[in-house]
């Protein structure tokens, strides 16, 4: 499998920048290869339980200055349903769901942004106050 660029963002607020081939929504934990480590065959376990969201990025450095617009633009057809998730941290994002149920551990949101550094997100569940559809 490949490797891809993620962010694993904590409940707690920390992060982890880095690279997996092994994550799967329906399994507990996956490994990080961090960028910051200092020997890149270095690997982490990332338990899902711990997790915000996982957000499969473009580029590590991102873009803090960007501010990813929050609506489709008209006429544009998403795959999925369109919805509105606010994280228990405050974070809102819009973006198209495939799959989203309450009770699974966590569903992937694809952002409404085509510019937006992050190409899907694995949101948690649990990281969720509120997911509206749109």
């Amino acid at each position: 499998m490949e490797k891809v660029k993620i962010v694993a963002r904590y409940l707690d607020g920390r992060m982890v920048k880095g690279f997996t081939q092994d994550f799967a929504p329906n399994k507990p934990a996956f490994h990080i290869f961090p960028t910051e480590a200092a020997n890149p065959m270095e690997n982490k376990e990332i338990l899902l339980r711990d997790l915000k969201a996982v957000f499969f990025v473009r580029d590590f450095a991102g873009r803090p200055d960007y501010d990813d617009k929050k609506m489709y633009s008209p006429g544009e057809r998403p795959s999925g349903r369109i919805v509105e998730v606010t994280f228990t941290d405050g974070e809102v994002m819009v973006g198209s769901t495939l799959g989203y149920d309450p009770k699974r551990p966590g569903f992937f949101l694809f952002p409404a942004d085509p510019n937006s550094n992050n190409t899907r997100v694995f949101a948690l569940s649990k990281a969720v106050r509120l997911v509206r559809y749109v």
